[in-house]
């Protein structure tokens, strides 16, 4: 694990699993209240890259994981963390990169996508039209996630999307004043479909109730779609979700080794 300081001071963790390859990084970013560790890590996704010959970065986002976790609302929200990554290129020189999201960190990806044309392919899950007709998720369950974030009792939540948020965080172990703040600062305005340059893939679990009318996404991408088993907890972990990634990221055209 490297470190990597912003232009706004906040330290992010960077994970390296490099291998002697001569395409580009990988670079993964996680969801709301995961890390690298639990989204591409335990799912064997890491490991499934590195043995395909690629090399592979995983950046804790602000808030998250091993990176610092300040409570002002007004230092995250995914196009701030979409500079994050684009510094990060700028840091280590990178021609170009692979990126890949999932939920926030898809959110997060398209934005840097709609900044940086150094992103070579880009594929995103999790997420559905809503990012394409809202420009994120919707802000009003947002509002009431970092209200239940918030809240001192967790036995008073009674909303049940809230207390799943609020479990998933607790048993992640996060501070959830920072994840109440990334909640509050949430992007929803236009994004600039049209100055992405990127090959690109959406990949959405079949239950997946956040990620809902994904075509519109795709369409929105001109992406291929692929729709695998799970819900939107459980998608990026299954066996399709990896295959899918690897398909995209080492196509059939003599690019890997």
């Amino acid at each position: 694990m490297e470190r990597f300081t912003t232009s706004d001071g906040i330290s992010i963790a960077v994970h390296r699993w490099p291998v002697e390859s001569a395409q580009p990084p990988v670079v993964l970013q996680h969801g709301f209240a995961a890390s690298s560790a639990i989204n591409w890590e335990a799912p064997g996704i890491v490991a499934a890259l590195t043995a395909s010959g690629r090399s592979v970065v995983a950046v804790d986002a602000r808030g998250h994981g091993q990176s610092d976790k300040p409570h002002d609302p007004a230092r995250y929200g995914e196009m701030r963390m979409a500079r994050d990554l684009v510094e990060l290129f700028d840091d280590r020189g990178w021609e170009q990169v692979d990126l890949v999201g999932y939920s926030m960190g898809a959110i997060v990806s398209i934005l840097a996508a709609t900044l940086d044309h150094r992103i070579r392919r880009l594929g995103v899950g999790g997420v559905g039209g809503g990012v394409a007709e809202l420009g994120g998720v919707d802000r009003r369950t947002l509002g009431a996630v970092a209200a239940g974030l918030r809240a001192a009792d967790s036995a008073s939540l009674t909303n049940p999307t809230v207390r799943q948020f609020r479990r998933f965080a607790e048993l992640m172990g996060n501070d959830l004043h920072a994840l109440a703040a990334q909640a509050e600062a949430v992007h929803a305005s236009p994004i600039a479909f049209d100055q992405i340059t990127a090959d690109a893939l959406v990949v959405v679990g079949a239950s997946d109730e956040l990620a809902g009318h994904p075509e519109v996404l795709a369409d929105a991408l001109h992406a291929r779609l692929v729709v695998v088993p799970g819900d939107h907890l459980s998608a990026v972990a299954t066996p399709e979700f990896t295959v899918a990634l690897l398909d995209f990221l080492n196509p059939d055209d003599g690019a890997v080794p």
